[in-house]
């Protein structure tokens, strides 16, 4: 096995709640949609000296059973605005939104991304997401149009098309006319926005297929993955890290952060034991036959959480959930759960909560410490994005109890050095339309 030498490790914070693993009866969980909360946490990872701070974007409410989901936000607001309201109170910390590539247009987020860019003094990001969905697309007038072997063709084109933009304004402030021909896209003029501080904004993608894997290779900047566990991560970082060579990149070109959940405790035992009841909090009865039923597609109202699994298998194409992507064989999957439940005894609940978690460090501050470095070195990840399990609260702990050891052991920033986001990553600024004319 290859050690690398000591890294320092990258950090960012993802504020939660576009999901059911968000402890809302925790009497420290606030608003999910009130300014305050998205402040507190983006000033938390600040202080922390994270990179980044990321805005998940949900574009219609998700419904289940013809209902809309009630385990889900309401009302979360659009993630370029709050993000330009956190820009004027924070200072060094990265500002990443997702936004679909499906149901916007590329001169227009284009604009949107680069005016971010320049009211934080370069520190925007965007995470590219696609989608097929016909449901989300009925808030649109494009409903359904897109195969979904189509979306990361469209998203590849998209993104090409706003990095024509960013770059048709060269460093010293010349505008130059556009143009861009091509399958999905064809427009023509001049983008109003300048080049911004660091060049254009930094581009996050979270796809796992193998279509999704080769466009981060090709055009992202950072990958937010699921792959948490050391192996799992090691087997991802290496594909992926793999790919970069055929596009022209080297490996630090990309940075690859699984998302993570920390559970501290003064001892291992008192960790493991809030685990347990943050899990037990994030699956309650409820969540779990939801979890159930987004699995099998079908109507499991009548089954008992603390009881034993269905013994049909699920259904090849349900609609039970609206809005959610289900992901992989899900038959499989069913069996694979099944199996867990028959082999150690478990109900349906205590089924989805040792199953369905996210990767977790759990410990004391200081085993959390170690063991993150450990990822890092060795190759299973360049850094991590924290998904607290309570709003606006949940990063306090660890910013205040593991950053400081991680900063000792030499594995972590003691400040910003620079003052865009592509600085704090590492990250080289991209070539413009003016500096390849000038070096060309």
């Amino acid at each position: 096995m290859t050690v690398r030498a000591r890294r320092k490790i990258h950090l960012a914070a993802h504020f939660p709640g576009v999901n059911s693993t968000t402890v809302w009866a925790d009497p420290r969980s606030k608003s999910q949609i009130g300014f305050s909360s998205f402040e507190h946490l983006a000033r938390t990872a600040e202080r922390g000296l994270f990179d980044f701070f990321f805005l998940a974007e949900g574009l219609r409410l998700r419904e289940h059973k013809g209902r809309i989901h009630d385990l889900d936000v309401v009302g979360r607001p659009e993630p370029l605005t709050v993000l330009n309201a956190l820009a004027a109170v924070t200072e060094r910390i990265g500002l990443a939104a997702t936004v679909n590539a499906t149901f916007n247009e590329p001169y227009e987020l284009a604009r949107r991304l680069a005016t971010l860019d320049h009211l934080s003094g370069g520190r925007a990001a965007w995470n590219v997401v696609t989608s097929y969905d016909a449901f989300t697309g009925e808030n649109f007038r494009r409903g359904g149009y897109l195969d979904r072997a189509e979306r990361y063709i469209l998203a590849a084109e998209f993104l090409a098309v706003a990095k024509e933009l960013w770059d048709s304004w060269t460093p010293d402030g010349l505008s130059r006319p556009f143009a861009h021909r091509g399958q999905h896209f064809d427009i023509a003029g001049e983008f109003t926005v300048p080049r911004s501080p660091q060049g254009h904004p930094v581009v996050i993608q979270a796809g796992d297929s193998g279509e999704g894997r080769e466009f981060a290779a090709r055009s992202a900047d950072v990958v937010f993955t699921r792959h948490g566990t050391l192996e799992d991560g090691r087997a991802f970082y290496a594909d992926v890290k793999g790919r970069l060579a055929k596009y022209g990149r080297s490996a630090d070109d990309l940075k690859i952060m699984p998302g993570v959940s920390v559970v501290l405790g003064e001892t291992a035992a008192e960790a493991q034991e809030k685990a347990v009841e943050i899990r037990r909090q994030q699956v309650s009865p409820q969540n779990a036959i939801l979890a159930l039923e987004q699995l099998w597609g079908a109507d499991l109202s009548s089954y008992d959480p603390d009881g034993p699994f269905p013994d049909f298998d699920p259904v090849p194409e349900p609609s039970i959930t609206q809005g959610r992507t289900r992901r992989g064989d899900t038959v499989a999957m069913a069996e694979k759960w099944r199996a867990l439940s028959r082999e150690k005894g478990l109900s349906i609940r205590q089924t989805v909560i040792e199953a369905s978690g996210r990767q977790s460090f759990v410990g004391t501050p200081e085993a959390v410490a170690a063991e993150l470095e450990t990822f890092v070195r060795q190759d299973a990840a360049d850094g991590f994005v924290l998904v607290p399990h309570l709003t606006p609260g949940g990063l306090d702990e660890f910013v205040d109890r593991v950053v400081p050891l991680l900063q000792e052991r030499g594995a972590f920033r003691t400040e910003y050095r620079g003052a865009t986001l592509r600085s704090h990553l590492g990250l080289p600024d991209p070539v413009g339309r003016g500096d390849r004319m000038a070096t060309g």
